[in-house]
């Protein structure tokens, strides 16, 4: 067997093949637990409803009450979670849960406001939604901008959330546009959406960041591997610690993922099996041509640590560090490997 063979059956030896079938064997189903876009509504739809009837959560009492028990736990210097049972059963868990779940739901609200707000801003500046793609700063701009398209020069406000070459791009554009005023109407409605986007967004802040905090504590292991806000948002979407640690890593691997739509904004481009494993740290710290084996990696680990978390082992988290140190080992080698079998191609 040559070297470059030899490298091969190296860089191979510890692929999951069985993995590898369970999830292109899924390739063309929407995941069990994949994030649904959410459903946009259609254009004539806009047109003559407020935002409010499109976007209700930001004033459901199922978000006010979740906002304000977070607000009583954040002060609460309460450093870990102890249950003689299931984790499950703990109130504050719950809370987390059920915050997670709507930090998903707050993403979907500000899908359909960023809509609403492209819908009605077209009249005014039409280019705008071609130069800025991120609903958010789009909203931001549309907020900043109004009426007065001159606002885009030296403005210090956008220049905290758009690069100087976009702004410049804006601004040219904004000079040559033949959008039309709008009403104060029309403007009123705009800013009212934009309003609603940032308190929305605010919310989602803050019970990120409340979660994180408690993320050491509820699961140690898998919070060492990929990190507090990956593992708040993959708990989220798994429906907690104990179905995570039932769940086999093909199905861990896509969690994240979202489904493909072709109605409102399409996602055909999004790429295969990547949630939010794949766009963890220490998988996108890996070279782009290893990340799927990362992240596949990453998966099998984090199902392993997921166990050892439900089950209230290794509070200190110290198994996870373990199973993290010999995934980057694992990645370290992985990396050599790729790039002599490189240099050995360039030879041949």
């Amino acid at each position: 067997m040559s070297l470059a063979d030899e490298l091969l059956a190296d860089l191979e030896e510890n692929d999951d093949g069985e993995l590898e079938a369970a999830i292109e064997s899924k390739t063309g189903d929407a995941h069990e637990f994949a994030v649904p876009y959410p459903v946009v509504p259609k254009e004539e739809e806009i047109k003559n409803v407020s935002i409010r009837e499109l976007a209700k959560l930001r004033d459901s009492d199922r978000l006010q009450r979740v906002i304000t028990e977070i607000g009583h736990n954040v002060g609460n210097n309460r450093n870990k979670i102890e249950v003689a049972g299931l984790m499950e059963s703990d109130p504050e868990y719950q809370l987390i849960v059920e915050a997670n779940n709507i930090a998903v739901e707050i993403d979907g609200e500000i899908a359909i406001i960023h809509r609403f707000v492209r819908d009605k801003y077209q009249k005014r500046f039409p280019e705008l939604e071609s130069l800025i793609i991120t609903p958010l700063e789009y909203i931001r701009t549309v907020k900043e901008l109004g009426n007065d398209l001159d606002r885009a020069k030296n403005n210090e406000i956008l220049q905290s959330f758009l690069t100087q070459a976009t702004i410049m791009i804006v601004s040219v554009t904004a000079s040559t546009t033949q959008g039309k005023l709008l009403s104060e109407n029309e403007l009123a409605e705009i800013n009212e959406a934009c309003d609603m986007a940032s308190e929305l967004n605010n919310f989602k802040s803050q019970i990120y960041e409340y979660v994180e905090s408690r993320m050491t504590f509820i699961a140690p292991n898998i919070t060492a591997i990929v990190g507090a806000s990956t593992a708040a948002k993959i708990l989220g979407v798994a429906g907690g610690l104990s179905k995570l640690s039932k769940m086999p890593a093909c199905n861990v691997l896509p969690l994240g993922q979202q489904k493909k739509t072709l109605s409102g904004f399409s996602q055909a481009a999004a790429l295969p099996h990547t949630g939010f494993i794949y766009f963890s740290q220490i998988v996108q710290d890996t070279p782009p041509e290893l990340r799927y084996k990362a992240a596949k990696l990453v998966s099998t680990k984090l199902t392993l640590a997921a166990r050892v978390d439900a089950c209230h082992e290794s509070s200190d988290g110290h198994i996870g560090r373990q199973l993290r140190e010999s995934i980057e080992k694992k990645l370290d080698k992985l990396q050599v490997i790729n790039l002599f079998l490189s240099f050995l191609l360039i030879l041949e």
